[in-house]
């Protein structure tokens, strides 16, 4: 969690300064461990967030590591370190060869291009930068330019573990929804357990569900009723059936891995913790209809000659 360009670092989840002492710093999570604890009224997945940071930052050899590389040192950081961060980068090309989902599009690949333009436009003003990925840089920037790294960098993640389930499984990746370039389907998924359409989410911190909806500090907008009423005009398009909309998640983000909402305007939809897609598109979602047989080839063909990528 402490990885997305829109969370906030340890030393914020803990309130304290990335100068404090150690003992200021062990004082402050003990501070909010009481704030916290979900016996005291706390909140749970905020909970998990302070233990987590205390691991990043509780031991010397620990925070030095954490300064480095996310940009938190007095120094400025070598360029040797930022060589070494790979986390916000682009994923390097795969080479093993085990059997993949078919995969058509690019995960991402919109939001990352808007990211490199913006980043480089507010921090380079026309000059090439060295890294438009170095951490500390990341830190600094708007908003709005931090939003579209983390969308990428949750598209991706979500591509890679479709594409690990194998040769039954067949996913369209930024799925264009509408007139506007933004709107859009992250991911298609046709799956033995049926036909899904997938959000993958990052807001930078805990969400929660309220009346068929997410929220949480950083949530914008309504992302699931917009995510179903991209499934609907696919849907109506290609003249297809799905089974359900999820909403994928960081894990640290959400307290229940998988939590099924039941039906929201109409449309099954669950929201998951990333960890757990991969078991809930094996099993599927209770009361979404499997797809098999010729049914799930004349699916994938109606997609394939409907689908337009943003």
């Amino acid at each position: 969690m402490f990885d997305s360009p829109l969370s906030a670092s340890a030393y914020e989840v803990l309130q304290v300064a990335p100068t404090a002492d150690d003992e200021a710093l062990r004082k402050a999570y003990r501070l909010r461990l009481r704030q916290t604890h979900p016996d005291t009224g706390g909140d749970a997945a905020m909970f998990i967030q302070v233990q987590r940071a205390w691991e990043l930052v509780g031991s010397a050899a620990a925070r030095a590591a954490y300064d480095r590389g996310h940009g938190f040192g007095q120094d400025p950081v070598h360029p040797d370190a930022a060589a070494q961060w790979s986390g916000w980068r682009a994923p390097a090309p795969r080479t093993d060869t085990r059997p993949r989902a078919r995969s058509q599009g690019k995960p991402g690949g919109r939001r990352r291009e808007q990211y490199l333009g913006l980043i480089r436009e507010w921090a380079g003003r026309g000059v090439e930068l060295p890294d438009p990925y170095d951490p500390a840089l990341v830190r600094r920037a708007p908003l709005q330019i931090r939003r579209l790294l983390a969308d990428a960098l949750a598209e991706e993640a979500t591509a890679r573990i479709v594409a690990d389930l194998g040769m039954g499984y067949t996913v369209w990746h930024d799925v264009a929804a509408g007139r506007h370039p933004d709107e859009k389907i992250d991911h298609i998924v046709l799956a033995p357990s049926g036909l899904y359409g997938i959000l993958s989410e990052d807001v930078g911190g805990p969400v929660h569900v309220r009346r068929g909806e997410l929220v949480g500090d950083a949530v914008a907008g309504t992302p699931i009723a917009d995510l179903i009423a991209g499934i609907r005009t696919v849907s109506r398009a290609a003249r297809v059936r799905f089974g359900a909309a999820i909403v994928v998640v960081p894990d640290d983000d959400v307290v229940h891995p998988i939590d099924e909402l039941g039906k929201v305007r109409g449309m099954r939809t669950v929201v998951c913790a990333r960890s757990a897609l991969p078991r809930l598109l094996r099993l599927g979602v209770t009361g979404a209809r499997e797809i098999g047989g010729n049914e799930i080839f004349d699916v994938r063909t109606r997609l394939n000659q409907t689908v337009r990528f943003a």
